[in-house]
């Protein structure tokens, strides 16, 4: 085994006698003294009762003594307990091997299909790609949805949100996508969400095929500390193969979930609520994560889709508005066009990609101009339409936009199993804008 291999290896674990000892624990935060530790430092609890262990990262600290939020839940810990200082902070293994499997925020995985091993160490928290070290985004970007790749095309290192309802298609959407792109290596981050959702959306959304797929999992039940970092760790994850030149595919369901971990951790901590209970660190985290995405000179790119769940279909939610200010486009979801039976029901006219223009043909921005303009026309006079109020040849483009209905909604429907062929499909939208 080469010695760096191994020294990294040997670092992970416990090699110091130094330790302090808890003195309160709440549920959501234990209070220890006797180390020297920094914000953002990770600890060893060890129970001297029974021999548990989890880690824990310093949150808070005071002259005598710090505050830790634990990344498991606290039951069996008592006060007495050692706290250890962790060696090699907050870092993961990662490697080629993470392909095709479904892992924890530490990279342990929970698939049963045997153990990992990862080629190297990489931190969990870095740094944004700098400003001036970023690639300008000048290819198109491929998801094999219609709607997305002719009306809403997206570029190779962009960051888009995906903002819908409970129950609206999310994860039909989010299914579509990783099976759909171009692209060599795709990272699913499945934080908050339902444990049932897990192995559905495995098997339904992605047919079951985690070909250069890596799947990182940290469901509702985990600790908000779990929740929070499983964004992170798979972030870095998908850093990790950006670092080797490749175009990375990162698709997160939910950051509301995400949010509301930090939201859990940071009123625990005592910080002052803000809009919807969010303290201020929820919203200082998001583009902390947001920003890791991207395209870099020399390196590959990372292309991100992150989903915010919007509560009553409320956009100007906290979340919802500042995940939309920090992304380069947005993709709404309507519960309107679900009961009308379009699929996908992406609502194009409130949907933006931000990059587009830099992107597309001359003749493909034409074409998407005039759909969202007859559209537009559909939506403001459906009412006089649908009662027979309006009489043709009064507005000639409402007379196009009415000939042009039945095709531009077949454009927008697509099913779930289908992978659409991004040329075909902006052929497609030119044809139909052309006639």
């Amino acid at each position: 085994m080469p010695l760096k291999a191994l020294r990294d290896r040997l670092g992970i674990h416990k090699l110091t006698t130094l330790f302090g000892t808890i003195t309160k624990i709440s549920p959501t935060v234990i209070i220890a003294e006797g180390l020297h530790v920094s914000i953002g430092d990770t600890v060893l609890i060890v129970s001297e009762g029974n021999g548990m262990q989890t880690l824990g990262m310093v949150s808070e600290v005071e002259r005598n003594r710090f505050y830790i939020t634990p990344f498991r839940f606290v039951e069996g810990y008592r006060a007495g307990d050692k706290v250890y200082p962790n060696q090699t902070g907050m870092t993961i293994e990662v490697g080629e091997a993470l392909l095709g499997r479904v892992v924890d925020p530490f990279m342990n995985p929970i698939d049963g299909k045997g153990p990992i091993e990862g080629r190297q160490l990489e931190p969990i928290i870095k740094a944004p790609i700098a400003a001036m070290k970023r690639g300008m985004i000048d290819e198109p970007f491929s998801v094999g949805v219609k709607t997305i790749d002719g009306l809403l095309t997206c570029g190779k290192g962009q960051k888009l949100g995906i903002f819908a309802g409970s129950g609206v298609g999310k994860s039909t959407l989010m299914g579509m996508i990783v099976r759909g792109a171009k692209t060599p290596i795709k990272v699913v981050a499945l934080i908050g969400e339902r444990g049932r959702e897990v192995p559905e959306f495995i098997e339904k959304s992605l047919g079951g095929n985690l070909e250069n797929t890596v799947v990182v999992v940290a469901t509702s039940d985990d600790s908000p500390l779990m929740r929070k970092y499983g964004a992170f760790s798979a972030m870095s994850v998908a850093e990790y193969f950006k670092a080797q030149g490749q175009d990375v595919l990162f698709i997160m369901d939910s950051v509301t979930r995400f949010a509301m971990a930090q939201r859990e951790i940071g009123l625990a901590l005592g910080e002052p609520p803000t809009s919807k209970g969010y303290p201020p660190s929820s919203l200082t985290l998001l583009p902390q994560l947001m920003e890791r995405a991207g395209k870099e000179e020399g390196s590959g790119s990372i292309t991100a889709f992150f989903t915010v769940l919007v509560e009553g279909d409320d956009l100007s939610d906290p979340i919802a508005d500042q995940s939309r200010s920090i992304l380069d486009g947005h993709i709404v979801l309507s519960r309107e066009l679900t009961d009308f039976g379009i699929y996908p029901p992406i609502h194009i006219l409130n949907s933006a990609s931000r990059v587009m223009n830099d992107v597309i043909s001359p003749e493909h921005f034409a074409a998407v101009r005039r759909f969202r303009r007859l559209y537009t026309l559909l939506k403001e006079n459906e009412m006089l339409i649908r009662i027979g109020a309006y009489v043709r040849g009064t507005d000639k483009e409402l007379d196009e936009a009415i000939a042009k209905k039945e095709e531009m909604e077949k454009f927008l429907t697509q099913g779930a199993r289908y992978i659409s062929d991004f040329q075909e499909s902006i052929d497609q939208l030119i044809e139909l804008m052309g006639n």
